[in-house]
Parts: C-alpha cells; sequence; structure tokens
C-alpha cells in the first residue's frame, strides 16, 4: 500500500506520564486550559497521541471530541510521532511552483515513508508543510531545522545521507 502511514504503538515512559499529570494539575480550572495543556503535553511527547489526548479530556471533564477539535484545528499540533531525524518539505505556493513536489518524491524514496509518517525504526519522520517563509530559496526542504533551498531532486540524496550517517 504506498499511502500506508507507519504506525508506531504508543508507549509513555513512567516519568513523561508524571509530567502530564503535573501539567494538568497546574492548569486545570483555568479558562482555555487545554491549549497550555496540549501545548505542553506535546513538549513532553513529542506529539499528541489519541491516549494523551483522552487523558487530557478526562481530566479537563470535556468530550475526546472537544480536545480533538483544537489538536485538529491548530497546526502546531501534531497527531503523528515525529522521528529522531525530521524532514520537511515546504510545498507552499512558491516552492511547489518551483518543484516541491518531486523534491517531496525524492526525500520518500531516499528515506522510504510518505509524508506524515515515521519510518519503521523511528529514524526518520516526513512532512510536507506549508510555507515556511523562505521564498526566495525555493523549493526549500528543512532536516533537523537546517534549511537547504534552490532544491533539485537530484541533491536530495547527498544531503539525506549526511544525517543517515
Amino acid at each position: 500500500m504506498p499511502n500506508a502511514k507507519t504506525v508506531v504503538p504508543f508507549a509513555a515512559t513512567p516519568e513523561q506520564l508524571r509530567q502530564l499529570d503535573g501539567v494538568i494539575e497546574s492548569h486545570k480550572g483555568q479558562p482555555g486550559a487545554a491549549m497550555p495543556i496540549l501545548q505542553e503535553a506535546q513538549e513532553i511527547f513529542g506529539y499528541l497521541p489519541e491516549e494523551v489526548q483522552l487523558k487530557i479530556a478526562d481530566a479537563l471533564g470535556v468530550s475526546l471530541s472537544e480536545i480533538y477539535g483544537v489538536v485538529s484545528f491548530y497546526t502546531q499540533f501534531s497527531v503523528n510521532p515525529k522521528g529522531k531525524k525530521q524532514v520537511s518539505v515546504c510545498m507552499g505556493t512558491a516552492c511547489y511552483v518551483k518543484g516541491a513536489a518531486d523534491v517531496l518524491e525524492r526525500v520518500e524514496n531516499k528515506i522510504g515513508c510518505k509524508a506524515g509518517s515515521i519510518t519503521k525504526d523511528g529514524a526518520f519522520s516526513v512532512d510536507a508543510t506549508r510555507c515556511i517563509g523562505a521564498c526566495g530559496l525555493a523549493p526549500v526542504m528543512t532536516v533537523d531545522g537546517d534549511v537547504y533551498g534552490r532544491l533539485l531532486p537530484d541533491e536530495v540524496d547527498g544531503i539525506l545521507e549526511k544525517y543517515m550517517a
């Protein structure tokens, strides 16, 4: 299945769960508590799996759908785990027009997973992102915050190999 996402089972450490409990307790009862709790939870886990969303919903006395509504509305939140190395290809208008789709396809082939997913070993995740504000460098790819611009698909393999070593 070419569009299948790699599913990594959720596994939290006791320390992460204690941290989440502390975050919930520190914001519980405050107006708009969901946003800061979700932001801090994502810092703890790297993403917001359903299990974490359910724990937050239960603690706040709201439905899971209400929490998921917040998570799915804001692009800062991710429901997918991220790899140790995070690769993003900008798909904003300038990047797309200058060949970002071909760059993304090359990234997916080199890393071995589709955009929005993670490799089976958790080493890499790939995302197609909205504009990152580097339109003058289009098309743009980032790897762990390092920016690569004016990319040609043939350059992708060499860049990624530095992160695979």
